[in-house]
This record gives structure tokens, sequence and C-alpha cells, in this order.
């Protein structure tokens, strides 16, 4: 199929950007990577009046530290993140992960703003932003403000943007001493989206005992899920077996996943706990070795 018929517009600013979604609202589809939105548009599940193709601003591509934390322009390339000395050494989760997103091809395009937005359920970056409690950065014509992912996420493919703004940055607490993470999924295939996945971060004291952690998992909600209550299970405690144990069979309790063609409510169930504990031992682990290197 093709898309239906659309006004296109580039603009060369974010000024100019914002004057368009003020005057077109509902109807203007902003464009970046269009790694999720041009399929959309070719099988017409979006049909956009007037397509705003944001690729020159060049302005909004960067990786930075900023107030403490690490801010990443909306424009900013999956593949960026990837290879990013910055987001490996500030980050190093945001990295690792970007690895699963699609193929290089698809990271090559899609940008950062593009998948936070799309606001796919089963998207990487969503999960690492619930977890980390990421800040969303939103410009429009009225000013800007600075949205918590836990608000900015509302259902499946939804946020809360209004029709005239857009988001221009997105920022990440940096990683501290101690700590360590790991992304783990299930995948028919490479590149696919997951079935189920999970994501976490902890940071752990000189007596290898947990003083962080940070949990959410993908393909079990409408949004990527996070219960801070869950974190609270390893937190004050050394992450052995029987605590990891504990925290797995509670979050697939909590879970209220859904059946489809690539898995059963129950089945997605089950992963999310195994995956859970899977990625905090991983997270744990590497925490170890870089309190030991850090001594």
């Amino acid at each position: 199929m093709k898309p239906a018929k659309f006004e296109y517009k580039d603009p060369h600013s974010v000024e100019e950007t914002l004057d368009l979604l003020k005057q077109y609202g509902w109807d203007a589809k902003i464009l970046a990577g269009g790694q999720s939105l041009v399929p959309m548009l070719n099988f017409r599940l979006a049909s956009p009046e007037i397509l705003v193709d944001i690729n020159r601003l060049q302005d909004l591509d960067y990786v930075e530290e900023k107030d403490g934390k690490l801010a990443i322009g909306a424009l900013t390339r999956q593949t960026t993140l990837e290879f990013s000395e910055t987001v490996k050494s500030r980050c190093g989760l945001l990295a690792d992960a970007t690895e699963l997103i699609g193929h290089p091809q698809t990271r090559n395009r899609g940008t950062v703003g593009g998948s936070i937005v799309h606001a796919d359920p089963t998207a990487e970056l969503t999960a690492i932003a619930r977890a980390l409690d990421a800040e969303m950065v939103i410009r429009s014509k009225d000013g800007e403000r600075t949205d918590s992912a836990e608000d900015f996420f509302v259902s499946v493919m939804t946020t809360n943007l209004e029709p005239e703004e857009m988001l221009v940055e997105v920022r990440f607490p940096i990683a501290p001493p101690g700590s360590g993470w790991a992304f783990e999924e299930f995948v028919l295939r490479h590149g696919d989206f997951a079935v189920v996945g999970v994501t976490a971060a902890v940071t752990l004291n000189s007596d290898e005992v947990c003083t962080d952690a940070r949990l959410a998992a993908i393909g079990v909600d409408e949004t990527a899920f996070r219960d801070p209550a869950l974190e609270e299970i390893i937190k004050g405690e050394k992450i052995t077996d029987s605590v990891l144990k504990e925290l797995g069979s509670q979050l697939s309790e909590k879970v209220e996943p859904f059946d489809d063609l690539h898995a059963s409510a129950a089945q997605r169930k089950h992963l999310v706990g195994v995956l859970a504990q899977r990625a905090l031992q991983k997270a744990a682990n590497m925490a170890v070795e870089n309190l030991r290197g850090e001594n």
C-alpha cells in the first residue's frame, strides 16, 4: 500500500517546527528516523494532513553531560548511543541495550526521540527511561517543560505530548560508582521486537549490599512496567538466589499481560520472572566487578 496524500514540510529550526505544530495541531505528524512512522503511513494506520520532517534540525543531535545528567537530543540516532564513549562511560546500560534494537540499518536511521515518542510497549528505550527515571524536555511556542518518564508514557503508543509540543531532549542519570546493569529479553528472531524484556540496574556498597535497584519490563503491560515496591525487596540486601527468586515470583504475580500470536499471558508471566532474575544477577555481577576495579 501507499500512504494517503499529505503535505510535506522540512523546517530549518526548532522554532519553525513549533510554528507548524501550533498551526496544524493534531493534523501534523513529525518525521524523524521514520523507522516506525513510514510503515504506519504505508499501511494507513497514520494519515496526517501534513508531515513535518525535522531531519534538518541538527541542533537536536547531541550527547553531552548537563547539570549532572546525560542529555541526549531527540534527533540523536540510536547508533550514536551504541558507540558513544560518553554514553558508555556515563550510562552504559543505554549503550549495551541499543544493540538489541532491530538491526544496524534500523539504528542508523532510528532516533532516540522517535522511539521514546512512539511509545511502543516493547521498545527497549522506553524500559530504560522508566527504570532510570529519565526526564523528558518538551517544548512548544508557549515555553518549555520537563516531565518524568512515569507521567510521559500514558498507554500503548500514547504519551502526554500535546499536539503543539515536541520532545527536544531526554535526560538520563549518570551511573554512580559501584553500579552494574543488564538488559535481558526473549525474541522469536534476532532483530524482532521483544516478546518480553527486562532491564535492571543496581548499585552496591563496599560490602556488596544493594543500595539502589531499578527494574522495568516490556511486553507485559500497555507501557513499560515498573513497580518501585519490588525494587525495595533487594535494597539493603546482598543479592542472593533466594532474594532474586522472591522478586521474580512477585513480579510475575503483579503483571497482567496479554495473549497474542507470539505468546500467551501465562507464558509472559513466566518469562518476566525468569528474565528479571537473570538481569538482576548479571547487573549485580557487573557491579561487583566494577567495585573491585575501583579499589
